[in-house]
């Protein structure tokens, strides 16, 4: 029996998926429920599993758009592993062979060698590139339009050592999504971003003080991401513009935090959401980062886990970041950016001391909310982690911690 396998549908709205890599070769024999292939959509990477054990013919390529529906290979139900062979390994390295070369017959000029089509002619002039200086693949050495769209500007006269070779590669249908959305935010957001900074000192006592009791209870570390998911959800209660977004003529508010976290992962950047942010403990938060953060770095994050936040938070200091302006993730109003703690002279009751000091960035879309609540978001962010032991935990810290 020949059974067909089509992509199946990854979620609301997602038509189109890419093949981004096959697990298995064309004729090898698969296991049922085997991670044959990953696919990715334009929100995240996803494994396809064999529905049946079986021979397994592939019926495309990688790097393929495939519609969702369509079928991608046949697995014949009827087909045994070889004799002394076990079933394929996934994500094993295929061998590259050499390619073979083929003598071609020189090159012949005409009258039509480096003369151009006009789409080509247009590609070109704007790449900043002659058409007599490419080698035409059309009749007569005619330069085409795919011969304008590979053409690659002169990089200067090569020296006598070192190489300057260069790569070209498609780029994922992940990365392209991301592309598209980070230059629509750009383009139809009135995006703003107002900054502040926090003494991170309290913190670091907190921390330092209950970081091994709490990993000792709960089995997870007491990191910053507790605190500022935190704050972030007192400052949202605070002004609900920011826990909003626009919807043609409206203005949908929500009564709820599900706040986004970006983490990177092996297929580029991840916005997991932490549900309902409002009802968990420092314990919860940070034991929903983190299963998150895991299944994001492991490719198993689903398309469900990054939908529908309503407010994002950007740690692009565990990268070394000192400042940053965060873009909006559409169709959240706002994200807040957290960058480097770095030890700086304050001054402090008129005097001059060192703190660890992390600037906090808001960007906004100014269209829903004002410079008042804005501001103001940002300095409740910054007034609860500068006194979390009353503002975040009620004035006492081993009721808030569970300990």
């Amino acid at each position: 029996m020949i059974l067909e396998m089509k992509v199946p549908s990854p979620g609301e709205s997602i038509t189109e998926v890419e093949i981004a890599q096959w697990l298995v070769a064309d004729g090898d024999y698969v296991e049922k429920d085997q991670a044959i292939a990953e696919v990715d959509s334009d929100k995240a990477t996803l494994e396809l599993p064999a529905e049946v054990s079986g021979t397994i013919s592939l019926k495309a390529e990688e790097g393929d758009a495939v519609e969702v529906g369509q079928v991608v290979c046949l697995i014949d139900t009827e087909g045994q592993p070889a004799e002394g062979a076990t079933p394929a390994v996934e994500a094993s390295t295929p061998v590259v062979e050499a390619p073979k070369t083929e003598e071609k017959p020189a090159a012949t000029t005409t009258y039509a060698s480096g003369t151009a089509s006009p789409a080509a002619k247009k590609i070109l002039q704007e790449k900043g590139i002659e058409a007599n200086s490419i080698q035409g693949t059309g009749r007569d050495g005619r330069v085409t339009k795919q011969d304008a769209v590979d053409a690659v500007p002169s990089m200067g006269t090569a020296p006598a050592h070192g190489s300057r070779e260069t790569g070209r590669k498609k780029m994922s249908l992940l990365r392209r999504k991301v592309a598209e959305r980070l230059v629509s935010a750009k383009n139809e957001t009135a995006m703003l971003t107002t900054f502040n900074e926090a003494n991170m000192s309290p913190i670091f006592a907190l921390r330092n003080e209950y970081k091994e009791a709490f990993k000792e209870k709960h089995g997870v570390g007491l990191g910053f991401m507790s605190f500022f998911t935190k704050a972030v959800v007192r400052a949202l209660q605070e002004f609900p513009d920011v826990n909003s977004m626009i919807d043609g003529d409206h203005q949908i508010k929500f009564d709820y935090c599900d706040i986004s976290v970006a983490v990177s992962g092996p297929k580029g950047l991840m916005v997991p959401v932490v549900r309902n942010a409002e009802g968990l403990s420092f314990r919860g938060v940070e034991a929903e980062i983190k299963r998150l953060a895991i299944r994001a770095r492991d490719g198993h994050i689903t398309v469900d886990e990054m939908t529908g936040g309503t407010f994002t938070i950007s740690n692009g200091g565990v990268f070394g970041s000192m400042l940053s302006t965060p873009i909006i993730n559409p169709p959240q109003s706002g994200i807040l950016g957290m960058h480097n703690i770095i030890e700086r002279p304050i001054a402090v009751d008129g005097k001059v001391e060192i703190h660890p000091m992390m600037f906090l960035a808001l960007s906004y879309d100014h269209r829903i909310v004002d410079g008042r609540e804005s501001v103001g978001f940002l300095v409740a962010v910054k007034e609860a982690l500068e006194n979390p032991i009353e503002l975040l935990m009620g004035n006492d810290p081993k009721k808030a911690l569970e300990l």
